[in-house]
């Protein structure tokens, strides 16, 4: 039997995880003032390492309280799909091949547009990319917009707010950008099949009004920080440097991945033929992103673990709320919980109505750009473009602040039209 203090216990870490995330600038600021302990703090600094750390120092509460046996059978019943599928999508659509291609197709709808090609390729890079994750997934998405934002928009010398309001607005664009199919963002994963929701039904329900604050909210950056984008000059153009069959092959991969995102023994088996052949073939590639997809993987496998004991007080406070009460509550929540654990503990109560149904996932969806915990390709996102900013971290409260607007876009675009 568990122990009783166990779920309080659980409660307690999971809060001291979530205020966590919110200090890592404090424990970054320390390693630059105390060089003596820098390893200390920037381990304590690094985002992708909070819920890990806690995950631990749960599971050894757990060993103290519900001994070995528990806290194994525990620990073997969660489910670490997702953060290996968001490790292996990293590794795969991080290569200089996609990017490329990428780049190239980005690029060449830019300069159809009679307005400058950097402004214009900030705006696709911040909408029809995040929209693409309907396809691709989420996770690639984030890693494809990512690494050429960073390598176009804040390799330059642009300002904090603009790296911040661009941080965002492409979280919660990713967040509700793939809602357009029913496999593609993990809260509608965890309950498209329970619920029976098919790809009409999301395009219908979600995707136009998706899209619709995708390309508000892109728009609306753009316009904002027009000046420093226009300052930023014309980009380099994107060229292919390696042979089309390398970019064919690549995409080959990347699509086996996606297809067989629920199988772990499949796609772990395809990426490590995949670092295989991308080893046998290093001259058309760049340094594979692996320490970031680990830690980025290490992150979502502790909240599996510490979300997993947050269930005895969620699931109530969600089941208690009125349809339209919980799509707000469900927003508020995501902040401070993964949007895929509010919907997954929807799917497992019977008889919901179908308007509770619509509205838990679409506040899911909504919140999902809110903090780096809110959606899983988030740390994906924070991983690749944490180094640019001051002292190499994303201050949690200045992206609650610049995510808020397009936020309140996509609450609006979910709930008024």
């Amino acid at each position: 039997m568990p122990h009783p203090l166990l779920p309080w216990i659980a409660a307690a870490i999971f809060a001291l995880a979530v205020l966590h995330t919110f200090s890592t600038k404090y424990f970054e600021h320390l390693a630059h003032t105390h060089p003596r302990h820098s390893g200390i703090w920037h381990l304590l600094g690094e985002v992708e390492v909070v819920f890990g750390l806690w995950a631990m120092i749960l599971a050894l509460a757990m060993f103290a309280l519900a001994g070995k046996a528990g806290t194994l059978q525990y620990l073997e019943s969660r489910n670490f799909t997702e953060p290996l599928f968001v490790f292996a999508i990293m590794v795969v659509a991080g290569t200089r091949p996609i990017l490329q291609a990428c780049g190239v197709l980005v690029q060449q709808l830019a300069r159809q547009a009679p307005l400058p090609t950097a402004a214009v390729n900030y705006f696709l890079l911040l909408s029809v990319v995040p929209l693409l994750g309907s396809l691709i997934t989420e996770p690639a998405a984030m890693t494809l917009a990512a690494l050429m934002l960073r390598d176009s928009v804040f390799s330059a010398r642009v300002s904090e707010r603009l790296k911040y309001a661009t941080l965002g607005v492409l979280f919660v664009n990713i967040s509700i950008g793939g809602t357009l199919t029913p496999f593609a963002a993990p809260p509608v994963l965890m309950v498209a099949a329970t619920w029976q929701w098919d790809l009409p039904f999301m395009l219908q329900t979600f995707g136009w009004k998706a899209a619709i604050a995708v390309v508000v909210n892109a728009a609306a950056v753009t316009l904002l920080m027009r000046r420093e984008l226009l300052d930023l000059g014309e980009p380099a153009p994107a060229r292919l440097t390696v042979p089309p069959v390398m970019v064919v092959i690549h995409l080959a991969f990347l699509l086996g991945v996606v297809l067989f995102a629920h199988h772990p023994v499949v796609f772990m088996g395809l990426l490590l033929f995949f670092i295989g052949y991308a080893t046998a073939y290093a001259q058309h590639q760049d340094r594979l992103i692996l320490r970031e997809a680990l830690l980025v993987a290490f992150f979502l496998a502790g909240l599996v673990v510490l979300g997993g004991q947050q269930s005895w007080w969620l699931q109530p406070l969600l089941m208690g709320l009125s349809a339209d009460a919980v799509f707000y509550g469900a927003t508020a929540l995501t902040a401070i919980t993964d949007n895929a654990a509010l919907t997954y503990l929807a799917s497992l109560v019977p008889g919901l109505s179908d308007e509770f149904k619509v509205a838990i996932v679409a506040g899911a969806v909504t919140g999902g750009g809110l903090t780096v915990i809110a959606n899983a390709p988030n740390p994906a996102g924070v991983a690749i473009l944490k180094g640019k900013f001051d002292e190499g971290v994303v201050n949690a409260g200045k992206l609650l602040l610049a995510a808020l607007p397009p936020t309140l876009v996509a609450a609006a675009a979910f709930r008024v039209l």
